[in-house]
């Protein structure tokens, strides 16, 4: 049986075959057949066989204008490639929907034919831009669509764009929210109602004379370029009061939308503006290549995706930048004090090991288990961070926020690499004196508490879960890596609910409100309101985190029994206690591979906790910040030769004392700034 294949003919064939004629057709077959070949030709031989054969040339400039004769092409540039909602979700569901199961558009638009005859619109587009100039032009001087942009119908339709880019940008401009993210305009004419007055002067300009040409000593046109400049000006402020204000994402969503528009009517303006004669046959061109450019974007997942989480996750880590700052330590008072607070975290901890093992012993479902285990983990969670102590691996979510904060804050010189790389040798001496206090006191607490509840109830309650706390410590017979990098990811979201905690108190005022609470005022005063107020502010995201990342923990092994899957978490810390009531269940008779397979998987849970929690956290303070990551090779090798030439630094507070204190500048610098804001 034999099969054809669209696209098989040559450009010369098809070209032919469709009009060696006048062709009456709307059918979109002919553009179709061709384009496809276009591509893949060379395009100076079909330039060459349009000039040689003027009657088919005739022709196929008759097709075309006569297919796009009278459609409209308003939705080209006002639809495509804007956000249509006000909401991240409902806006992903679209495009979703949209690139699964294309929208059924109206036959007699510009956009259903661009849609249907540029199947691969980003091939197109690169195909088209890779024209020369001279090619390009005599294309459409072949084809008679060099003037294509001064026709009366064309200028109708782009003003129309504009008009109704005016409208929907002043319906989200005016709403109260997104006026009160630029509280500095407030005194000044709005931007958003003069551009669109302005617009109007251009549109009553085309009724008069609808031969009128815009250039760039008009008045009009000229005021129109000052009102889209300030009403840019406007979204920025907005975007940048975030940081003190606060953002939703539907806020966030509108000033986004707002902007698009906003460039979208500069790129309108700029293919009408015509100051001599080849602006004609080049805005054509250009007009072209727009409709194409945004047909290429229509349901890109990725550009959403990166425009509605670039601004989000600036504020999530800029909220957990604040707080990383009091995780670095900057001299042996503070780094003695890390290992005290991380010393008060590991019996905190200690004493959760015996629990959860106690627990585990309890009759019932899964579902109980998890409830009672992540009760248990949030419970000591919050208990530590309210006490002012330290889970060491809590630290390097938030300690990367701060460093991407310092980086994007700070120059790009040797000298700043060479002060950041001894920043970051004492975030590590940080880490690393954090992870000892917890590990040094995890242990002999649940050995501690294990041997009292032996000799108080004459019971080895460890006995029967002894040799499976010692085989999840083997990372030969467990996955304890696996688990541990689970307990990393549970560490860095932590960060993230903490941030964005963080972010909704600020944009919803919330300790002002407990503040200003009347009921709160009247019955109790305005002390006990105004020390809520600062109580919320300071500890509520870390509540919340916290709280979390023990719930995150403590479901994660039912739920990997339930599913079938071997998922679990491991933790240094929690490693460290269940690996003294292994040793103790089994009445400290084990093999000196066991002893010592434990002893190292330990350490390496914990280096594992912390590369998956410091490194996602970096991933995302870097986007956030616009970080060069091109510079992060360089930032790197710096940090090693640093480390080469002092490896010391990198676990004690050995005092330098110039570097110590340009360093404490970088950190001091970003605490400064978030004061400011």
């Amino acid at each position: 049986m034999a099969f054809k294949f669209r696209n098989s003919d040559s450009f010369s064939n098809i070209l032919i075959k469709y009009f060696s004629f006048k062709n009456e057709t709307k059918s979109m077959e002919p553009l179709i057949d061709l384009l496809p070949v276009l591509r893949n030709c060379d395009f100076e031989e079909f330039l060459n066989f349009l000039k040689e054969n003027p009657e088919v040339t005739e022709n196929f400039s008759y097709y075309i204008k006569n297919l796009f004769k009278g459609k409209p092409f308003n939705l080209s540039l006002t639809e495509a490639n804007i956000l249509s909602e006000n909401a991240f979700y409902p806006e992903l569901k679209k495009r979703l929907l949209d690139k699964l199961l294309p929208n059924i558009e109206n036959e007699d638009t510009i956009w259903y034919l661009v849609d249907n005859i540029s199947v691969q619109p980003k091939k197109d587009l690169e195909f088209f831009r890779s024209l020369s100039a001279e090619q390009f032009d005599e294309l459409f001087l072949l084809l008679k669509l060099d003037d294509y942009i001064t026709k009366k119908e064309v200028k109708r339709e782009l003003l129309f764009s504009l008009n109704i880019l005016a409208w929907r940008i002043i319906g989200n401009a005016m709403e109260v929210e997104v006026l009160n993210m630029a509280p500095e305009y407030r005194n000044f004419d709005n931007p958003f109602l003069a551009l669109q007055n302005e617009i109007d002067v251009l549109n009553q300009d085309f009724k008069e004379n609808p031969d009128f040409v815009i250039d760039s000593k008009d008045v009009n046109f000229k005021q129109i370029k000052v009102y889209l400049q300030q009403c840019l000006d406007f979204v920025t402020v907005a975007f940048k009061n975030s940081a003190k204000y606060g953002i939703s994402g539907k806020i966030n969503q509108s000033l986004l939308k707002i902007r698009q528009q906003l460039e979208r009517m500069n790129d309108i303006l700029s293919v009408m503006l015509i100051n001599e004669e080849s602006d004609v046959i080049k805005n054509s061109k250009q007009l072209f290549l727009n409709i194409l450019d945004y047909k290429s974007h229509k349901n890109n997942l990725k550009e959403l995706f990166a425009d509605s989480t670039t601004l989000m996750s600036h504020l999530i880590t800029n909220h957990t930048a604040e707080t990383g700052s009091h995780y670095i330590t900057s001299n042996r008072r503070d780094y003695l004090k890390m290992f005290f607070r991380a010393s008060g975290g590991g019996i905190i901890v200690g004493a959760l090991c015996v629990l959860k093992m106690l627990y585990s012993y309890f009759p019932g479902s899964d579902f109980l288990h998890a409830i009672l285990y992540s009760l248990n983990y949030a419970m000591g969670f919050v208990m530590i961070y309210l006490m002012n102590y330290v889970l060491a691996t809590k630290q390097p979510a938030m300690t990367a926020a701060t460093m991407a904060k310092v980086l994007s804050a700070g120059e790009n010189t040797k000298k700043n690499y060479q002060d950041f790389a001894h920043l970051v040798s004492r975030l590590f001496r940080s880490q690393f004196i954090a992870f000892m206090g917890n590990v040094l006191l995890a242990f002999p607490v649940a050995l501690a508490i294990i041997y009292g509840l032996d000799v108080f109830f004459k019971q080895n309650f460890a006995l029967e879960k002894s040799a499976t706390l010692l085989k999840d410590l083997d990372p030969i017979q467990s996955k304890a890596i696996f688990h541990a990098c689970i307990a990393g990811f549970f560490l860095f979201l932590s960060g993230i609910i903490s941030g964005n905690v963080g972010n909704n108190s600020v944009f919803y005022h919330i300790p002002k409100r407990i503040e200003k609470n009347p009921f709160l005022n009247y019955f109790f005063g305005k002390n006990l309101a105004k020390g809520l107020s600062d109580y919320y502010a300071k500890n509520w995201a870390g509540i919340i985190s916290n709280f979390w990342f023990g719930i995150f923990l403590g479901i994660t092994g039912p739920i990997g029994l339930f599913l079938g899957l071997d998922l679990d978490i491991r933790h240094i810390t929690f490693a460290s206690g269940n690996f003294a009531l292994g040793l103790y269940g089994a009445d400290f008779s084990v093999t000196a591979y066991t002893f010592w397979i434990s002893f190292i998987t330990v350490f390496l849970i914990g280096f594992f906790n912390f590369l998956v929690s410091f490194g996602l956290s970096m991933v995302l303070a870097f986007r956030s910040r616009s970080v060069n990551f091109g510079e992060v090779k360089e930032i790197y090798k710096e940090i090693f030769r640093y480390f080469w030439r002092n490896p010391l630094r990198f676990f004690f507070p050995i005092l330098s004392k110039d570097l110590d204190i340009r360093a404490q500048e970088m950190v001091d610098t970003v605490s400064t700034k978030s004061e400011d804001h």
